[in-house]
């Protein structure tokens, strides 16, 4: 038997391990749970302080998503051969300085910000890369030959990398104003991509309905408790880069509103177990003004989402009918945090800062999380004295697009010494008339 299952959120009831996502009785989604009993036990194997053995055996594990293995729904005998996950988690403490550079302590706050650089994570840079690899363990374990997704881009690309590794074929449904190298880097995969004159929310309801007619696994559809599942990762990476510990605030990007939640469950699962102390995490969720769903509901004091037609450059993030919205909602406020939303100049505003201080180039919904943290630490919601963690979901590359016509481009000088003494002093010129400029504004 396994130790984990699926459980309705709301009405409780088990529905065992199977390709379904709702509950025939209560209509409400499913989530996996598992034994804890079970779990503890598997990873202490009879230790007397079993939280020390337990971390101590983790830390000796390949540096991976896999070393959580006992907190993840995989078949019996899975085996990774990819290396997902545990990427970086770095001070941030050049940017905390500018967002929090009203503040008499931002020095204080560059002590304290770290950024969980999923720009970098393997096989596609982004954090999807981690639910795809949960969702097509349990899909080869139930015996699909074929996968496919419903994507605004970064899941796109996991699933079409992770299928061509495994050998799967590969179905891919995405709206057609997607950006060209997320839509190129589908293709070269070898999948088929399936472009649809409409939004992610007419793309996911198409999906939806041919799940019900092939058999093919839609990792975010019939699949999509298992897949969710791998998000929860980031939440035990950070704790376990922190020296186990949980951090004061996280900020979090939001589209569905999933990586939110399972950040907030990972967190549990690891007090639950013992790794770490229980503490008061703020949970602050980051959308696009163009595309707020979520965001709004917590501003207005609702427990209800307000489905809305996306508009934002921020197209990984633009999904107007959040499906778990009302749980992020719930851990938001529930943990005393908030969500902020950024217009799309904003959002390049904040892949720029975000570049020039830390030298990580973000996609938009980084720009997002960047933005929106700048808001909260201006509103005094994070204060520079807390631990806090930036999640950076996805690589600038996927992106490029938004920044077209930002940047100048510069001609070319002849190789000689003296045209480069030239072209040196007419930029130091344009440098400090900027900067005599930006002085006179200001005063």
């Amino acid at each position: 038997m396994a130790h984990y299952e699926l459980r309705c959120r709301e009405c409780g009831r088990s529905w065992g391990n199977q390709p379904r996502s709702i509950c025939d009785e209560c209509f409400s989604p499913l989530e996996i749970t598992y034994d804890y009993d079970f779990v503890r036990a598997s990873l202490a194997q009879g230790a007397s302080d079993k939280a020390k053995f337990i971390r101590e055996r983790i830390a000796q594990r390949p540096p991976n998503m896999w070393r959580y293995a006992e907190l993840l729904p995989l078949p019996a005998g899975f085996e990774s051969r990819l290396p997902v996950g545990f990427t970086p988690l770095l001070q941030a403490p050049r940017l905390a300085a500018r967002l929090a550079g009203n503040k008499n302590d931002a020095t204080t706050a560059a002590q304290n910000l770290y950024l969980k650089n999923d720009a970098v994570c393997l096989p596609t840079l982004s954090f999807k890369d981690r639910v795809v690899a949960v969702a097509l363990a349990q899909a080869q374990a139930f015996g699909f030959d074929t996968v496919a997704c419903s994507s605004t881009g970064n899941l796109a690309n996991a699933v079409a990398a992770h299928a061509a590794r495994l050998g799967l074929k590969a179905w891919i449904f995405i709206p057609s104003d997607l950006e060209p190298a997320k839509i190129l880097g589908t293709q070269v995969f070898g999948a088929n991509v399936v472009r649809i004159a409409g939004n992610y929310d007419q793309v996911n309801r198409l999906c939806s309905q041919i799940a019900e007619e092939r058999n093919w696994g839609f990792v975010n559809v019939n699949l999509r408790p298992y897949y969710a599942e791998g998000s929860k990762t980031v939440g035990f990476e950070i704790a376990e880069q922190l020296g186990w510990r949980l951090p004061d605030n996280v900020v979090c990007p939001m589209a569905g509103g999933s990586l939110i939640v399972k950040i907030k469950k990972a967190f549990d699962e690891l007090i639950k177990l013992g790794l770490v102390e229980e503490k008061p995490v703020k949970f602050f969720g980051a959308q696009a003004t163009g595309c707020s769903p979520i965001s709004t509901a917590v501003k207005t004091g609702s427990a209800e989402i307000e489905p809305q037609k996306p508009s934002t450059i921020a197209r990984s993030l633009a999904i107007g009918n959040p499906a778990d919205g009302h749980y992020a909602i719930r851990t938001i406020k529930h943990s005393g945090g908030w969500s902020e939303d950024v217009s799309d100049p904003e959002v390049i505003d904040s892949i720029r800062l975000l570049a020039e201080t830390e030298g990580i180039f973000t996609e938009t919904a980084g720009g997002v999380t960047v933005g929106c943290a700048g808001k909260l630490y201006r509103q005094d919601r994070i204060l520079p004295e807390e631990t806090t963690v930036l999640c950076i979901t996805g690589n600038g590359l996927k992106t490029t697009d938004v920044l077209a016509g930002v940047y100048e481009t510069e001609r070319p000088i002849a190789p000689k010494l003296a045209e480069f003494e030239k072209y040196l002093n007419e930029t130091l010129d344009t440098v400090e008339v900027a900067k005599e400029a930006a002085a006179t504004v200001g005063a």
